[in-house]
């Protein structure tokens, strides 16, 4: 009996074994895949950064001129330079997009109540007047059978704030991006952000804030389900 019985979990921890080393096998093979295709990308976008910068700065070049600079004294030598690459930084989301960000990280799971990631940094650049603005993202969804690694969430911010924007459109455009990835049954996003447009210029209205809303599926069409999002949220 005993003999017996020693076979058979010695014949169970050797199959768990087995499938582990092939469980962990097949993570390394999709985690080279995954590094080899962000490596590309990478290398893409930084040979095209390369090939526009000259371009850029010579526009910096030309901006501080006219603004009456001597872009040959110590301290502006280098700044159309610093300034072009820090507006290839600010604007990176132009090359990214949702589908390489998620890289198979959504899930199946029975999971049917709302899942909230919020205060997610934003920074972005007004299209009318390329000065900031920024604040805080805060993100819920219903999931439909599929969820998605949380600090994702946080990646489809980033793609869209790095772009020319304008709160409006980026607050929807993050809630589809979210609706369209995942499927779920609802989404609902909103966005507090100071703009150093009303700030630093125009009003200069300093404490001002604006907030913005999208909501999608059930969080548009249900009232619960959205007043629970902004109880969670707003406070």
């Amino acid at each position: 009996m005993n003999g017996h019985s020693n076979g058979k979990i010695s014949n169970t921890v050797e199959d768990y074994n087995r499938n582990e080393k092939k469980c962990f096998g097949d993570l390394a093979v999709e985690m080279k895949k995954s590094a080899v295709i962000c490596e590309q990308e990478f290398s893409r976008k930084k040979t095209e950064d390369e090939s526009r910068l000259p371009a850029i700065e010579a526009a910096y070049s030309i901006i501080l001129r006219e603004l009456g600079e001597d872009t040959d004294r110590q301290g502006l030598l280098r700044t159309p330079l610093r300034a072009a690459k820090a507006m290839q930084f600010l604007t990176k989301g132009y090359h990214e997009n949702v589908n390489d960000i998620l890289n198979d990280a959504i899930f199946d799971e029975d999971h049917d109540e709302m899942v909230i990631v919020k205060d997610i940094d934003m920074f972005s650049l007004c299209e009318h007047h390329l000065v900031p603005f920024f604040g805080k993202v805060h993100i819920g969804y219903l999931p439909n059978q599929k969820v998605v690694g949380l600090s994702k969430l946080a990646r489809i911010v980033e793609i869209f704030s790095r772009r020319l924007q304008v709160q409006e459109r980026l607050t929807k455009q993050i809630a589809t991006a979210v609706s369209e990835a995942l499927q779920p049954k609802g989404v609902a996003v909103v966005i507090e952000a100071a703009h150093m447009c009303m700030v630093m210029r125009g009003v200069q209205k300093i404490n001002t804030r604006t907030v913005t809303s999208t909501m999608l599926g059930l969080c548009r069409e249900d009232p619960k389900t959205r007043e629970e999002f902004l109880s969670l949220t707003m406070r």
